[in-house]
């Protein structure tokens, strides 16, 4: 097939005076689109890549009707907004060119943090007690208050609409209402967006990888995890490999600053029944968001309450750098090769899409 790689790199990615560091953590390096491509093309396809970026110079729209695609191979973050890693996928709708992953409505669910939080309440999911605050000084919350006007547990103040462990450090964890305040001042301050105060679930963190498609139903909670899905082995981070100063948490400076040398386990170590119980928990949610070819169902298993598992998140775009992006792990895990995974995406979604896999 002839397949278009659409991402958008750092280096591409806009700069100004007093932009914070983290700004493009979540952007692709070109080494990563190295890799694709050249994974794509030991799988006979040929592959091109394009800045997913409709503006000029990089003028996607145009580029993409010329090199006229039968598939897109989409790993797009965007650069702006707070659905933005539903626009490229909105752009490939209208032009009506088929592209991997998930669609707009399930990326712009998924990015905003306090929505997928509502609607994992709704269809009965487990995932930490939570209010937003939109203002530093908004009313908290009656139920995460005593008599006496503290904190009944701690709680975990971020961002609502990042990835990769922007803004995450161990002073997202608050104990009394000033730290809580004083948190959310900052990252208000700092992102420019409402900030989600979750209860926070002390224990081990588990990263459940899914690939493969659903068909549709009207319950979007399985008994038994559909056997129509592919499980990668479950990572977990190894938080005993890391100093206090990360406080157990997977920081962004785990996922950038030691990137290359990430300490984790994988398969990690659970029995049965609790990995059975996260496989389904993962499926119910990609099925309830309505994911495509593949996702990453982040959990927290709270250590005081028997090892319980929470949901965190759902990533539907998760990252795709060969060597120590978490799913790219999983399937190393799982004895696939980065063309293995790679290939099977694009095969998933040409199943999908009705399109003809040439080779």
């Amino acid at each position: 097939m002839r397949i278009a790689v659409l991402a958008n790199l750092k280096s591409n990615a806009p700069t100004w005076d007093g932009m914070s560091p983290d700004r493009w953590a979540d952007l692709d390096s070109s080494g990563t689109i190295e890799s694709l491509l050249a994974a794509l093309q030991s799988g006979g396809h040929d592959a091109e890549f394009f800045e997913a970026n409709p503006s000029p110079p990089f003028n996607l729209a145009g580029r993409l009707l010329a090199y006229q695609p039968d598939l897109c191979f989409n790993i797009a973050e965007g650069h702006y907004g707070a659905a933005r890693e539903s626009l490229i996928p909105c752009l490939l709708d209208m032009l009506e060119i088929p592209y991997t992953a998930s669609g707009p409505l399930a990326l712009a669910l998924s990015l905003d943090k306090p929505t997928t939080k509502h609607f994992m309440v709704y269809h009965g999911l487990p995932t930490p007690e939570f209010q937003v605050l939109v203002a530093p000084d908004d009313p908290i919350n009656p139920e995460f208050l005593d008599e006496n006007g503290a904190l009944r547990c701690p709680l975990f103040a971020k961002p609502s609409r990042e990835g990769t462990s922007i803004g995450i450090t161990a002073s997202n964890i608050v104990r009394t209402v000033d730290e809580l305040r004083t948190q959310v001042t900052r990252l208000y301050e700092h992102y420019r967006q409402p900030i989600l105060c979750e209860r926070y679930i002390q224990g081990r963190e588990v990263m459940i990888g899914l690939l493969g498609n659903l068909p549709p139903t009207a319950d979007h909670q399985f008994d038994e995890p559909p056997a129509s899905l592919t499980y990668l082995p479950p990572l977990e981070v190894d938080f005993s490999a890391y100093s206090e100063s990360e406080a157990g948490l997977y920081t962004n400076r785990m996922k950038t600053e030691w990137a290359n040398d990430f300490h984790y386990l994988c398969p990690a170590p659970l029995d049965p029944d609790t990995e059975r119980e996260l496989r389904r928990l993962a499926a119910s949610m990609f099925h309830a968001i309505d994911c495509k070819d593949m996702a990453r169902v982040d959990f927290r298993l709270d250590e005081l309450d028997g090892n319980k598992p929470y949901i965190l998140e759902i990533n539907p775009l998760p990252g795709l750098a060969p060597g120590y992006s978490d799913l790219c792990l999983q399937s190393n895990a799982a004895g696939w090769s980065y063309e293995q995974l790679v290939n099977t995406i694009v095969e998933l979604a040409a199943a999908r899409h009705g399109l003809p896999v040439q080779r």
